[in-house]
């Protein structure tokens, strides 16, 4: 039995309440940016980001831990961190691609692909403990997703007619070409 619970709870070289904190700041972090996409009401919100977010930071810290198991510290064995990273973009980007759809002529999904891709980049942030990183990460994402969402709106405001012009338009188009 003691075998038994040395292998469910081993030594690691990361501490178990460090990375409890990290899985919490994933789910947190990852949390704030699927709040937005799912008050934006878009295919992935809250859930579909902490999951990513959190996803990635288990990556991150399996492969920290990996590093210093025995048996693969070896020199023979050669482990490299890095490789998770390029596996945790490839496979947020194919989830992200499948937000990504062509609907009367037009892109959807684009923002809400790079904001999953975003959640598993602070995951893994987290994962690897660079929690300044992560923070500011969230902080120039929500900026990006609440602020600029706000500027657009303005912008498209001043770009597009008002319901009042434009029926004005068609009556005048209507009088010259009677």
């Amino acid at each position: 039995m003691d075998q038994i619970f040395a292998d469910m709870f081993p030594t690691t070289q990361i501490p178990y309440p460090v990375i409890f904190a990290r899985f919490c700041g994933a789910i947190f972090f990852g949390g704030l940016i699927g709040f937005e996409r799912e008050a934006q009401d878009k295919a992935a919100g809250l859930r579909t980001h902490i999951l990513i977010s959190l996803a990635a930071a288990v990556f991150a810290i399996i492969s920290i831990e990996s590093v210093h198991m025995p048996g693969l510290s070896d020199e023979q064995v050669r482990i490299d961190p890095l490789r998770v990273v390029e596996a945790v973009t490839a496979g947020v980007a194919f989830l992200a691609a499948g937000t990504i759809v062509l609907s009367a002529g037009q892109v959807r999904g684009l923002t809400t692909g790079a904001g999953m891709w975003l959640a598993g980049a602070i995951g893994l942030a987290l994962g690897f403990g660079h929690w300044l990183i992560a923070a500011f990460a969230l902080a120039a994402g929500l900026t990006v997703l609440y602020a600029l969402a706000k500027v657009q709106e303005v912008w498209r405001a001043k770009q597009s007619p008002s319901p009042r012009q434009t029926a004005t338009d068609s009556d005048q188009h209507q009088k010259s070409a009677n």
